[in-house]
Order: C-alpha cells, then structure tokens, then sequence
C-alpha cells in the first residue's frame, strides 16, 4: 500500500512537471500575447503617433470611433465578408468532405489535392487571384463567356469585390474539409446500418444521424472561422487596399493603416478592443446558440 507522503511527493513533482513543460508557452505568451494586451489598454486612452510621447486623452478615441463612418463602413463588409465566407465556406467543405469520404481507389490523391490549397503561401494565392479576376484576360471572365455571359469588372466594381473576395476565400476550405472528413469517419457505422435496416433513405440517415454525431465538429469550424472571418487583413491589402470606394475596407485592414500608414496608434487601439468585444460576443451568442442543435454523446436529455 503507497504511503500518503509518497503520493504527496508524486503529486508534487507531477505539478513541478507540470509548470517545467508549459514553462516555454507561459513565456511566450506573457512576453508577446499578454504583454501587448495590458500595453493596447493603455495606448487606446492616448494620442500616439510612434515617433512622440503617448498624450493621454481618456476615452476620446472611443468616442471619436462611434462618429467615425469608415469604421461603420468597415464594420458592415467585415459582417457582411464575415456572414458569406463563414457560411459558404462550412457548407462546401461539408460536402467535399463527404464526397471525398468514399471508399474508391486513390481517393487518397483527391484529398491531398483539395487540401493543399489551404497551405499554399497567401501572397502567392492572393496574386494568382488577381489574375484570375482580370476583367480583361482573367480566367473568371474567360469561363463566363464561355456560357454567353459578360464578366463583372469584379475588383474594380463596388458591387462584386467583397462578393470576389467572399469567392476567393473558398479556396481554403481545405484545413475545415479534412477537419469535417475525420469527424465523419468516427460516426458509427452501426447507427447508420441500423436505420438503413429500419428503411431510412439516405437522405433521412444524413440528417438524423450523420449531422447530430457531427455537429460538434460542425459547431467547432463555425467558431474557428467566424473568428479567421473577423480577421481577415491580407487579401484585401494585396488585391484592393480597401477599394473600390471603401467596397472591401474590412476591419483588420482599417486597423492597419491607422496604425501603420496613419501613425494613429491610440485609434486602432481603440478599433482593436472594439473588434475583440464583438467577436468575444459573437463566441458567446454561438456557444448559447449551440445547445439546441449540437448533440455530445455523453450529454443528458438529448
């Protein structure tokens, strides 16, 4: 029988342990997370333009952000980018994970070729999509005409440039695919040939079981992309820095160039807490959405 002092010395280096290995982490993160974070809270009270001593000014940059139009124009195509991005791009990975979670020969290559678009290099993604909505020579006007349609001047025109960079971030619906492809080959497949027995149709055994045993998954890829949405900044600042117009000034963008083209470091500051209060409770509204449609299997009552 182990003694209490030998469990107590157990547990004593399991918590020194503990500590040693999340050490380098800890580090990491109070040096470049929570350090910024305490420094952001302090900046977006003042006037700072880098070059001179921070001027404190209270909650002036907060003030001046509610009056300031770009910032609701920002805010509108970020939801907007946000709402088309978030829901197009779950439901296409969802069905390509589907199509790609058939048991046929090299299905294998099928899979690495979908995927690896979602780690190519962005600038170079990004480029080639530049080409690709070329009103004149691009590959987007070429394939509509093909069907006797006339191109858009996509980029270049107000009305399709958040909708050309909502198109584009499909391309990297490749991480989520293969997220959605490990969750379907855990659903059981007894369930499945149960109902199948029981004379569900594909369709009803698709929705009443594949979807509840995924939703987890499901609820896990809406978060994480609502929050890359909100994030957004390298695409519309390679392709279009924010025109035609201000058509694709998403927030992370108008962040930027406040504090880096701007020299207004209080304001995007100021801009940035803002962003995190409402993806912060944009979580917490999809988190209390959640227990009404995502099923756990050890949940009670469901």
């Amino acid at each position: 029988m182990v003694s209490k002092s030998k469990v107590s010395q157990l547990m004593r280096k399991e918590y020194r342990d503990f500590w040693l290995f999340i050490s380098p982490w800890l580090i990491g993160f109070i040096a470049f997370s929570a350090g910024p974070i305490v420094a952001a809270i302090f900046i977006s009270l003042t006037e700072w333009n880098i070059l001179t001593s921070p001027k404190w000014i209270g909650l002036e940059n907060f003030i001046n952000l509610f009056r300031d139009k770009v910032f609701y124009t920002a805010l509108i195509n970020t939801a907007y980018y946000t709402a088309g991005s978030v829901t197009l791009g779950t439901i296409l990975a969802l069905i390509v994970a589907i199509l790609l979670n058939q048991h046929l020969k090299g299905i294998t290559i099928f899979r690495t070729l979908y995927f690896l678009p979602s780690v190519t290099a962005g600038v170079a993604v990004t480029i080639l999509w530049l080409w690709i909505y070329n009103p004149e020579f691009g590959l987007a006007n070429y394939f509509l005409s093909l069907v006797g349609i006339k191109g858009p001047q996509w980029l270049f025109d107000t009305r399709w440039a958040l909708p050309a960079l909502i198109i584009m971030s499909l391309w990297g619906i490749g991480s989520n695919m293969m997220i959605f492809l490990a969750a379907l080959q855990n659903v059981p497949q007894e369930l499945l040939e149960a109902a199948e027995i029981d004379g569900a149709n594909i369709w009803r055994r698709f929705w009443h079981i594949t979807i509840p045993m995924i939703s987890p998954t499901i609820f896990l890829v809406l978060v994480m992309s609502t929050i890359g949405a909100f994030q957004t900044f390298m695409q519309p600042y390679v392709m279009t820095r924010g025109g035609p117009g201000n058509a694709t000034m998403l927030y992370g963008l108008y962040i930027y160039f406040n504090a880096f083209q701007w020299w207004k470091m209080g304001y995007a500051s100021a801009l940035s807490w803002i962003m995190f209060i409402i993806v912060f409770v944009l979580t917490l509204i999809q988190f209390k959405l959640s227990k009404s449609w995502v099923y756990y299997e050890t949940s009670e009552g469901r």
